[in-house]
């Protein structure tokens, strides 16, 4: 599939061929463990066991290189098995520096898995140049970065966070789960890798992995490779094939999301009892300018905001809306809302306000989204806050 090829095009095309057998248009499921050899013992499609190779993952594999605009991809059965096998090409003695207010999945490995291997980490603020430059050790080999991030959608400098990664000898990875190739693309901007929880926007239905999106092949690629096949850590074949369906409907559906996002937004910083709402399409997000450059054509559809009252009026906003789904998580077609230091991955040693919540915005109408918020903010701070 041709580079040439504008996004809303590849989404549609790229991993996709007419069923040679059939003549059908929409891919089949290949469930098949294991395939047939030839007279000379030799595969002719290809494919000899599904832990190596199978016809579905395959093509997602070239639809995510494809988009991210890589030249390889690597599908895993979840977004943390992702992350876990490209931390796994590191080697004792090395360091990671991260965001400091990284994705507890990735702290976590960090913290309770990775020592095991002596290997380190410390964070920094990725928004703020000079820190990072000063955090990056003799020993760092791996800089990753989170933008937007989660939940406080901080919008770190792509270009120049990668530039400084190199200048040390370490690899630049970008997680781009919050934005997808929609809106931003990391390796044009000069990362090495780019990881995706393709459960939420690419497959965009909340059912559905994990992928890591390379800039070249070299040892790092093989070696990601190598714990795919190994370690067994590969998605289904229906895995696969949903989230490849998703790729069709994405920029459609990333664009829509942005704009309800942006329209939510705007209409909850004329809300008193929002003390703060962060988003990065708004004047007011403090790397607007910075967002408005990298991300291309929206900012995402994920909304964060601090109520007046506490943590008892966000928790019981939580309860009593009624369009907006209680629920963690984000990237389906419907509006979820949580509070996140409730969240059970964003608890555990972060410094989010107590009074945050965080939005995801779906594809209902955008009003129905603000009225039933403030609705459920009114009534909430009438029996909680009132008196705070």
């Amino acid at each position: 599939m041709s580079s040439q090829l504008r996004l809303e095009t590849l989404a549609v095309h790229a991993g996709r061929n007419i069923d040679q057998a059939s003549g059908a248009v929409a891919a089949a499921i290949v469930p098949s463990v294991t395939f047939q050899r030839d007279a000379e013992v030799h595969y002719p499609q290809g494919y000899f066991y599904s832990s190596k190779g199978n016809p579905n993952r395959n093509s997602l594999e070239a639809a995510f290189a494809a988009l991210e605009s890589g030249v390889t991809a690597v599908a895993f059965a979840s977004g943390c098995a992702a992350i876990t096998a490209l931390l796994r090409t590191l080697r004792p003695g090395d360091h990671v520096l991260v965001p400091d207010d990284v994705f507890q999945g990735t702290i976590r490995i960090l913290r309770e898995i990775l020592p095991k291997w002596q290997i380190s980490y410390s964070s920094a603020d990725m928004t703020d140049v000079d820190a990072v430059r000063a955090a990056i050790r003799q020993n760092t080999r791996l800089v990753w970065l989170e933008t937007l991030s989660n939940p406080m959608l901080k919008v770190t400098d792509v270009a120049s966070i990668s530039k400084l990664a190199h200048e040390s000898g370490a690899v630049a990875v970008v997680d781009n789960t919050f934005v997808t190739p929609v809106f931003q693309h990391p390796l044009q901007l000069g990362a090495d890798l780019v990881v995706h929880a393709s459960t939420k926007y690419i497959g965009g239905h909340g059912d559905v992995l994990g992928v890591v999106v390379a800039r070249e092949s070299n040892s790092t690629t093989e070696t990601i490779r190598q714990t795919q096949l190994l370690e067994g850590g590969v998605p289904s074949p229906f895995d696969c094939w949903l989230v490849h369906r998703g790729f069709q409907t994405l920029t459609s559906r990333m664009r829509g999301h942005a704009q309800n996002a942006l329209h939510v937004a705007t209409a909850l910083e004329k809300e008193p009892l929002i003390t703060a709402v962060y988003y990065p399409g708004l004047a007011s997000h403090p790397q607007f300018e910075l967002s408005r450059r990298q991300l291309q054509g929206g900012f995402g559809r994920i909304v964060s905001v601090r109520v007046r009252g506490g943590a008892s009026v966000a928790s019981a906003v939580c309860a009593k809306v009624r369009v907006f789904t209680h629920a963690t998580g984000f990237g389906m077609t419907e509006s979820l809302i949580q509070q996140q230091t409730a969240s059970p991955t964003h608890g555990l040693g972060t410094n989010v306000p107590e009074d945050l919540l965080r939005l995801s915005i779906g594809l209902e109408h955008p009003d129905d989204l603000v009225d039933d918020l403030v609705t459920a903010l009114e009534s909430a701070y009438r029996d909680f806050g009132a008196g705070a």
